[in-house]
């Protein structure tokens, strides 16, 4: 009988759950930095079990910038997930990126100024590694399931198997004059939740890669009308079957044993003597770092 495989899905608007789940149940979950965005749906498919998280809660009622972040990533971690699938609606930087393309993303540049982003601090100073911020074999695993997902769509959608995904806190979109920046840059996608997501669950090694969802070119297209709510929906709800497919078909290719930097990236993170780590901070770094203490 195969292992047992946990895999957690964090989910925009309208990806709540996916059919076909077995023993299905919702939980509410405390964690030491307070609540998760919704109560977590837990459910079976085949060998794996499945714990899907909307980030924004059910009904879409929290902004980017107000996204518990540390408690979505940590009751994941206490519910058992060692993998995450993040599914993220982005704006387009580049031409050949079409709204309803996919991108499975690669690298982050972070431009969010507010979020907390790390386990890490008040008495307790830890420094990880995340030059190569995305799980390469969740990465890999992914982009084939993306590639057969659009196949089966037919809808023409490209799936790009690489690209930078620069983060904005938001609510609001770019200026035209960010956008041009940004594009200088060279970045391939523009969106507001990745970061600080994929920094904690490094912290909290748990395996981390985004199907980023194109829904419109933003602002830098002069050809096109400024990115709306509308229009970026319209694309957006197109695209959540198919998120459900890319889930399903990578529930089918995710394997154990983790390898690489994941399992024990927070080994040696911690700086602090642990001598003079608090007990309140042992208390609220216990899920993450409790076995290095």
């Amino acid at each position: 009988m195969a292992t047992q495989r946990t895999l957690g899905v964090i989910g925009g608007s309208g990806l709540y759950g996916l059919d076909g789940l077995e023993d299905v149940e919702r939980r509410k979950i405390d964690t030491p930095f307070g609540a998760p965005s919704d109560e977590l749906l837990i459910g079976r498919l085949g060998d794996a079990r499945l714990v899907f998280l909307p980030r924004h809660g059910r009904g879409h009622r929290i902004l980017p910038n107000e996204v518990n972040s540390r408690a979505n990533i940590l009751a994941m971690k206490q519910l058992g997930v060692e993998w995450i699938i993040s599914i993220s609606a982005v704006g387009s930087m580049k031409e050949e990126i079409r709204p309803g393309d996919l991108v499975i993303v690669d690298q982050f540049i972070d431009r969010t100024r507010a979020r907390p982003s790390s386990f890490f601090g008040d008495g307790a100073v830890g420094h990880i590694a995340f030059a190569d911020p995305i799980c390469p074999s969740l990465h890999d695993w992914l982009v084939e399931a993306a590639r057969g997902a659009a196949a089966a769509a037919g809808s023409g959608a490209k799936v790009h198997a690489r690209g930078t995904y620069i983060v904005i806190d938001g609510p609001q979109f770019s200026t035209r004059a960010e956008s041009l920046l940004y594009r200088s840059w060279g970045v391939d996608v523009i969106g507001m939740t990745a970061l600080p997501e994929a920094k904690l669950a490094r912290e909290a090694e748990i395996c981390y890669a985004t199907v980023a969802l194109a829904t419109d070119y933003d602002c830098w297209h002069v050809s096109e009308e400024a990115v709306t709510v509308d229009a970026v929906l319209a694309v957006l709800r197109r695209n959540v079957d198919t998120a459900r497919d890319i889930v399903r078909r990578a529930v089918d290719l995710v394997r154990p044993p983790r390898d690489g930097l994941c399992p024990n990236a927070a080994r040696g993170a911690l700086m602090t003597d642990p001598a003079q780590v608090t007990p309140e901070a042992r208390k609220r770094l216990a899920g993450i770092i409790g076995k290095y203490l």
